[in-house]
């Protein structure tokens, strides 16, 4: 077997190896960075009165954005600051996603990570170095998470901050029917959790009794889907379940620790029963965390 030795490159320092090159790469392939099955929403995105950022990536659900930063060399205190600017300018025009921000460098300091430890984890804060690397005539960039997200702080997705709304605003935002599926589920909910009722948020519908969340199973209605979310540990035996049941799964939701299904026209009654055994099995989980 042959033996090549690697080069590695700097690219701060490299004539051709631009930041605009780098962006480049990413904005190809964005999954390049290790931040899932994401794709690219805007690249060079003018801020108002703030400069451009980079890369604007979304996750292929929609439900995250990630505003990513790029920078040659090192960090420094400049590159932190305008990452977190674009990511709170973008957090608050559109606060329908959630948000991460991002810096892609090709040297993460210990004081970067000392000046983001002031944060508290109350930034969701990604960085990931990069390496450029030379092998036999071709370049390839290699791209390390050094300090992944972390979330500390935050308000509580079950804490009475929500934005209440009502029925009509989720038959407008989805469809009547998809609505009516939720209705569905509740019923099928309600064979083994009496007295929970929908609970008609901004950004989704949970369940509540007497008002109080319990938000073991949320919706989120769509046009001609609805998008049921189950909380549950991700494990090898319920995903298994789910396979095997033939529901339409999206990825897992690590943050909030939620399987994902999307439900069709009719689909309620074809999955009932695993969908029953699914909810039931959140419930249960639920209950025992409040114990």
């Amino acid at each position: 077997m042959k033996y090549e030795p690697i080069i590695k490159l700097s690219l701060k320092s490299h004539p051709e190896l631009t930041e605009r090159w780098v962006q480049d790469r990413i904005a190809e392939n964005p999954q390049i960075l290790g931040l899932g099955d994401v794709v690219l929403k805007d690249k060079e995105r003018i801020q108002p009165r703030a400069g451009r950022l980079d890369l604007l990536l979304q996750d292929a659900e929609a439900s995250h954005r990630y505003e990513v930063e790029v920078q040659l060399g090192k960090t420094d205190e400049s590159h932190i600051i305008r990452t977190i600017e674009y990511w709170d300018i973008e957090r608050k025009r559109y606060p329908q996603y959630e948000h991460t921000a991002v810096i892609v460098a090709e040297e993460i300091t210990a004081r970067f990570l000392n000046v983001i430890s002031l944060f508290n984890g109350t930034i969701p804060l990604i960085a990931i170095q990069m390496s450029a690397v030379q092998l036999a005539g071709t370049v390839s960039l290699l791209f390390t998470t050094v300090l992944d997200e972390a979330r500390f702080g935050l308000v509580d997705e079950d804490e009475e901050v929500q934005e209440v709304t009502d029925r009509s605003y989720w038959e407008a935002r989805g469809s009547k029917a998809t609505v009516a599926m939720a209705d569905e589920v509740l019923k099928l909910v309600a064979e083994f959790a009496p007295g929970l009722e929908l609970k008609y948020n901004k950004f989704y519908i949970g369940l509540a009794t007497n008002g109080q969340p319990n938000n073991f199973v949320q919706f989120r209605p769509q046009k001609n889907a609805l998008r049921v979310e189950v909380r549950l540990p991700q494990s090898q035996e319920t995903e298994a379940t789910i396979e095997a049941s033939g529901l339409d799964v999206m990825d897992y939701d690590k943050r909030w620790g939620r399987y994902r299904l999307r439900l069709g026209k009719g689909e309620v009654a074809k999955f009932s029963d695993v969908l029953n055994a699914l909810a039931k099995q959140a419930f249960l989980g639920a209950s025992k965390g409040s114990d």
